[in-house]
């Protein structure tokens, strides 16, 4: 991935979230990053929104927050699907990618014609420690 220049609130954004133990809203970054000068929702927003086009940071569509990509030394938004196993009980979300699933979603939209723009797959359910 080449090397990507962050603006300050940018910065700010993805600290918080490399720094997080789970997934957050916009919301909840908002009211980290006060202290920092951030005032509106539309300050995180902007920052996320660039942070997602850079493949730094993902959004969980089921949960409405955002997680810091775990491979963003791969450009992330490079290969391919996105997968997401997400604890129910303690809210562990583990980012992996498989290229058998890659590979069979690719033949069936190439199959049918269709022209993905994103694919993110979330497993929701309970991680190995909570389901003891």
């Amino acid at each position: 991935m080449s090397t990507v220049n962050l603006t300050k609130n940018q910065t700010l954004v993805l600290d918080v979230l490399t720094r997080s133990e789970g997934p957050l809203s916009a919301y909840t970054i908002l009211d980290k990053l006060r202290d920092h000068g951030f005032r509106a929702p539309l300050q995180v927003y902007r920052a996320l929104e660039k942070l997602l086009e850079f493949g730094l940071v993902h959004r969980l569509e089921s949960l409405n927050s955002f997680v810091a990509c775990a491979h963003r030394e791969h450009a992330c938004c490079s290969h391919g699907t996105v997968a997401f196993a997400i604890c129910e009980s303690c809210g562990q979300v583990s980012e992996f990618h498989d290229h058998v699933i890659d590979d069979q979603l690719n033949s069936w939209t190439r199959g049918k014609g269709f022209k993905p723009s994103k694919t993110t797959i979330e497993i929701r359910g309970l991680c190995a420690a909570c389901n003891i």
